[in-house]
């Protein structure tokens, strides 16, 4: 690792990432539809754009405006490691898992890599450390059906490297069972301790690899109003920091989903890292009190310092009229009062805030478009809810990406997702059937809840909400095709082609903006997906994507 910033061999893979966008020219080709004209002016700008056009939060002026990273990237755990910022989230059923993205200015993130290459189960929220020159991920696994060692109850295990870009280890197990959310402290004592979900706390051996002592309950948590509407009381995600002579413990109550005035950010502080414990008087620090802001259900902060010694926080929040996003990561500058204690000053984040540096930063992002040169899963694409055995059965190279088929349908077929933060895009696949399988091109929420289309060679089959439909598309019987998806502000249409210049464009259109936790109960976002399903296998080309706004 190198002081002037990111390891060179991820700034090398970033630099494929990027070079694949330009290798994917315009996509809208001979389509009379209505998506078509949305692009033919310059694309809005309200955002700072990227590649591929993804909205920024870099405005390029000295300004950026929220999201910092747009899409669905959940639970941020956030590092300070001198000059450079390193940040990771909750990856959920995603193989591999545990992205890593780097920063010089809290807004630009650029991915180093996924450090999860061997889920053992669902991943929550976690906590990245670095100790004594040493990088830890405290993890907790969610029992998941295809998990062979977490069954029943929750695990929070750790895996660690000496660089940021790894190698990183295979989970150590804790020992700790039943519950989430680990946040990393070295108490006034020199030792290392874990704080949990409820909020409990367990010391660490010195080398962070397994307890020592019991869990013990450490703190009962703020209370708000009972008539304040939140989805529950749900104390969780502790962070903590040492500044003076206070230890500061950061939690979030509310529930992460549900009303959109759920969600909060709540701050206590203590001279000992087994307390007392004292609430802060002007909490909640961070909540969004009414639904027609910006962004919703903000919540699960850490406190960092900033690259000019500002203060900020960095949680998620779902955006207003956009839940099928997921829960997106947010920056907001903080102020410490007179007295000691963190107050939010950012006001109405839907407008724009100075950037930390003060100017425009460097890269950000990676191209979505993939033309399956090379692999990049872990990246650009995950599996969804597979085994890492059967992860290990997807080929990609020279051209071409090949699926395994499984199970009947998108429900329990072979599913490879990928992100998306804008709220318009179009994405386009060619399809190739080999032997009994039905492919196609999706998005997709969760096995439960899906929508898109799939070929076998004799028909298409049309799928929303997480069935087929009723209405057969007459499109031709081929084990061959082109397939489109744009997604207009929760309006999606489909489209098919044999020689990807004329278009034809399905006969029915589907309004998504219910794809979303609070329908489906899983903390997801609607992203585009590949999915293989029977007993043959699925050939995928030449994957765009490009934001329409």
């Amino acid at each position: 690792m190198k002081n002037d910033g990111i390891d060179r061999r991820a700034l090398l893979a970033l630099g494929g990432l990027a070079a694949s966008a330009a290798a994917a020219p315009g996509m809208l080709q001979a389509m009379p539809d209505h998506a078509a004209l949305r692009v033919q002016g310059p694309l809005p700008d309200r955002w700072g754009r990227g590649i591929e056009g993804q909205r920024r939060a870099d405005l390029g002026n000295g300004m950026f405006r929220n999201p910092v990273l747009a899409g669905d990237y959940p639970d941020p755990s956030i590092l300070k490691d001198g000059d450079d910022y390193y940040l990771t989230h909750s990856s959920f059923d995603a193989a591999p898992g545990l992205l890593i993205w780097h920063s010089r200015d809290l807004v630009n993130w650029v991915p180093v890599g996924p450090a999860l290459a061997h889920p053992i189960a669902v991943g929550f929220a976690v906590d990245l450390v670095k100790h004594d020159g040493r990088y830890f991920i405290y993890i907790p696994f969610i029992p998941a059906p295809w998990s062979a060692t977490v069954r029943d109850a929750s695990q929070i295990h750790v895996i660690h490297a000496d660089a940021i870009t790894g190698p990183w280890s295979e989970p150590v197990d804790l020992g700790l069972r039943g519950s989430i959310d680990p946040g990393h402290v070295v108490g006034e004592d020199g030792k290392r301790y874990l704080f949990l979900s409820g909020v409990e706390r367990v010391q660490l051996a010195d080398d962070g690899l397994s307890t020592v002592g019991p869990v013990s309950h450490a703190y009962d948590g703020w209370k708000y109003p009972d008539t304040w509407i939140t989805e529950a009381y749900a104390l969780e995600g502790p962070k903590l920091l040492r500044r003076g002579e206070w230890f500061y413990l950061i939690t979030a109550v509310g529930g992460t989903s549900g009303p959109a005035t759920g969600h909060m950010v709540t701050a206590a502080r203590a001279r000992s890292i087994h307390g007392p414990w004292q609430d802060c008087p002007h909490n909640p620090i961070v909540r969004t009190r009414d639904e027609g802001e910006a962004w919703w259900s903000r919540g699960h902060a850490t406190a960092i310092e900033g690259p000019r010694g500002q203060w900020y926080f960095v949680y998620h929040g779902y955006e207003n009229g956009y839940r099928t996003l997921g829960r997106q990561t947010l920056l907001e500058p903080f102020a410490w009062t007179d007295d000691g204690w963190p107050r939010a000053t950012g006001g109405d984040l839907s407008q724009p805030l100075p950037m930390p540096t003060g100017r425009a930063g460097g890269p950000h992002g990676f191209a979505r478009s993939d033309s399956f040169a090379s692999n990049a899963l872990g990246t650009r694409w995950t599996t969804y809810g597979v085994s890492p055995a059967d992860a290990g059965r997807i080929a990609v190279g020279g051209g071409t990406l090949v699926l395994p088929g499984r199970g009947s349908g998108p429900g329990d077929g072979f599913v490879l997702t990928q992100g998306v933060g804008d709220r318009a895009y179009e994405i386009s696949v060619t399809v190739e059937c080999a032997g009994e399988v039905e492919a196609g091109l999706l998005l997709f929420y969760n096995r439960r809840l899906f929508l898109g289309m799939g070929i076998d060679g004799a028909a298409m089959k049309s799928y929303r909400g997480g069935m087929p439909m009723y209405w057969r598309e007459p499109a031709p019987a081929t084990r061959t095709l082109q397939l489109r998806i744009i997604n207009d502000h929760n309006i999606v249409s489909f489209y098919y082609s044999h020689d990807g210049q004329t278009w034809t464009r399905h006969a029915i259109r589907s309004e998504v903006s219910g794809y979303n936790a609070n329908t489906s109960d899983d903390l997801a976002s609607l992203r585009p997906a590949l999915f293989a399903a029977g007993k043959g296998q699925a050939v995928f080309r030449d994957f765009r994507y490009r934001a329409l706004g």
